[in-house]
């Protein structure tokens, strides 16, 4: 079996406690593979780590147990082959909404000059609908959503291997938080960008991801389920919802997050259990598969770019 991209190895996280107390296990022996070009949305209750997990992927925070392995080395602090999206923007406030995009591309694209880094940053500006005068304000002067499509052209800007998007479209109006999704999608489906993605909206992980991971609640949280998503792309919104599998996968992330996050919550006995279950619906269900991936997204990917 060939080593995934990303190699996520029995990580766990503990906080010390106050005054000597018992430490806090936010989650532990979290185990699992994501292939090239995969994308992959993750669910859970808050409270359960998966801010963390993210930022432990990002090499922005350290797990007390495990590790990370990205394209055969171990992950071990920020690196411009990782992008990221937080919820709160990070934006450098005295710059402008442009100055923030090419400080980031010149730091990733040291051989180009000024015209190439402006125009490729404009580019990205554009795509997120910032043009006609908005790139060149502030932060302050820009409102949630439009700081928040800032940071989410940046960070598409830089072309990272791996793209990690931490609820990226919580702070954007419906319209264009579809927009905005529909052009995450066109970019990723040209690319070999692989997508880790927070989220807590079941209908946004199904229009946009390969394979969704569910978490137990924390304490002791773990991945508890990895559920494929073997609908054919190019997925419209408008359509998904007529696919004979949709609500079969819809109805089982609610009743996951309803009952059985919590019904599986607490600490578990040895790391054999710490290999998320694979669920399959429609033609594939309960078929067994040598991996936790399945069906490689490249190939749907494929398709995508053929029907152009």
């Amino acid at each position: 079996m060939s080593t995934p991209f990303l190699s996520v190895q029995n990580l766990s996280k503990r906080f010390q406690a106050p005054k000597g107390g018992e430490p806090l296990t936010v989650f532990e022996n979290v185990s699992l593979g994501v292939e090239k070009g995969e994308f992959v949305c993750i669910i859970g209750h808050s409270g359960c780590g998966k801010s963390t997990i993210l930022n432990i992927l990002a090499g922005l925070d350290e797990p007390s147990d495990g590790a990370v392995i990205m394209n055969g080395k171990e992950v071990s602090g920020p690196s411009l082959d990782r992008g990221i999206v937080f919820q709160n923007y990070s934006l450098l406030p005295w710059l402008s909404a442009l100055k923030n995009v090419t400080f980031a591309v010149q730091a990733r694209f040291r051989s180009w000059n000024k015209k190439q880094v402006h125009d490729h940053s404009m580019k990205y500006l554009e795509m997120v609908g910032l043009a006609d005068g908005a790139e060149l304000r502030k932060p302050s002067q820009l409102s949630g959503g439009m700081r928040q499509r800032v940071s989410i052209a940046r960070a598409f800007a830089i072309q990272p291997e791996l793209l990690l998007l931490d609820e990226p479209f919580g702070a954007l109006d419906a319209l264009t938080r579809g927009s905005i999704q529909d052009e995450l999608i066109r970019i990723w489906s040209g690319s070999d960008q692989t997508v880790f993605m927070i989220t807590h909206d079941v209908d946004e992980a199904i229009l946009l991801a390969d394979r969704i991971l569910l978490m137990t609640n924390g304490p002791y949280a773990r991945v508890a389920e990895s559920v494929q998503v073997e609908i054919d792309r190019p997925r419209e919104r408008a359509n998904i919802i007529h696919h004979p599998d949709y609500y079969d996968i819809r109805n089982h992330l609610v009743e996951f997050l309803a009952t059985r996050s919590r019904a599986l919550a607490g600490k578990q006995e040895g790391t054999e259990q710490s290999a998320p279950k694979v669920v399959r619906f429609g033609a594939n269900a309960g078929a067994v598969i040598p991996s936790e991936k399945g069906s490689k997204p490249g190939a749907r990917k494929r398709a995508v770019n053929g029907a152009d």
